[in-house]
């Protein structure tokens, strides 16, 4: 069987530990490969370690066509899914696979919104299509597109809170600060306070090691209570000043009021008595 191993589609999710990696391989030799490898004509999908374990140790394998691959977007959403399921995938990864999903269903649709009318339902691009053997395709549905960060969070079983430190993390964390977020060496939170640092200082931290990096998040979570803190006594004066002053104008407030009271009760009691 001709099996074409595709490196874009290899490279496309994070690649197990070699801890994880030691593990299946152990798994594999003891027990076989009893899930079937994903083909889309004879391009591998899925079970890239279980080929290359099997392909090492000679191991018999099964394969399974996928017939609802149209597209190598198709096949990109696909992989997306079946590691969103997997609990061994961390909430980093969940995220940023989440957030590729958002990508490119947003894609499609503004394909799908500039595309006239007419044009319902082309087909796949000719350079998508994996050459080999035909397969037969069915229906794809499309997936709902995830237009929030609830929508993401839901889809990636994160908090809004954790993907907004993901997204963060995307767009100034240094590759050595996710190299070490991805190791285990710092924390989701504590990565998202060390991204705000300049990137010398995050790449100095993260090749120090994960004590520097615990100081380092420490460093800018302090910095950004201490304005808090100390650097706006003058609006906070100010606001107690008008906090006071409203009470005392409540206070005088409720006086003049009892006064008024007491004022018509006197009225009251002389009206009552007979001249």
């Amino acid at each position: 069987m001709n099996i074409t191993v595709n490196p874009e589609l290899k490279a496309y999710i994070d690649p197990l530990t070699p801890e994880e990696h030691e593990a299946l391989e152990r798994s594999l030799l003891a027990e076989g490969c009893r899930d079937a490898l994903v083909l889309w004509g004879d391009v591998l999908v899925d079970g890239h370690n279980r080929y290359g374990i099997c392909q090492k140790h000679g191991l018999p394998f099964e394969t399974v066509q996928n017939p609802r691959f149209q597209s190598m977007e198709d096949v990109h959403l696909w992989m997306i899914d079946q590691h969103l399921g997997r609990r061994s995938v961390s909430d980093f990864q969940r995220g940023v696979l989440a957030l590729r999903k958002r990508e490119i269903i947003a894609e499609r649709r503004a394909r799908f919104l500039a595309a006239p009318r007419e044009e319902t339902s082309p087909e796949p691009a000719e350079q998508d299509v994996p050459s080999a053997h035909p397969v037969a395709t069915a229906a794809v549905t499309e997936p709902r597109p995830l237009n929030s960060r609830e929508d993401i969070a839901r889809a990636a079983r994160l908090s809004s809170s954790q993907v907004v430190m993901i997204e963060k993390i995307q767009k100034q964390a240094e590759p050595e600060l996710v190299a070490a977020l991805k190791s285990g060496a710092i924390s989701l939170n504590a990565a998202a306070a060390v991204a705000s640092l300049p990137a010398e200082e995050q790449k100095a931290a993260a090749l120090a090691g994960k004590d520097e990096l615990k100081l380092a998040a420490k460093r800018v979570r302090d910095a950004k209570r201490k304005p808090l803190e100390a650097a706006p006594d003058q609006p906070a004066d100010e606001a107690g000043d008008e906090l006071q002053r409203l009470r005392n104008q409540v206070n005088q407030l409720q006086a003049e009021n009892a006064a008024l009271r007491q004022q018509l009760e006197a009225l009251r009691s002389g009206h009552a008595v007979p001249f």
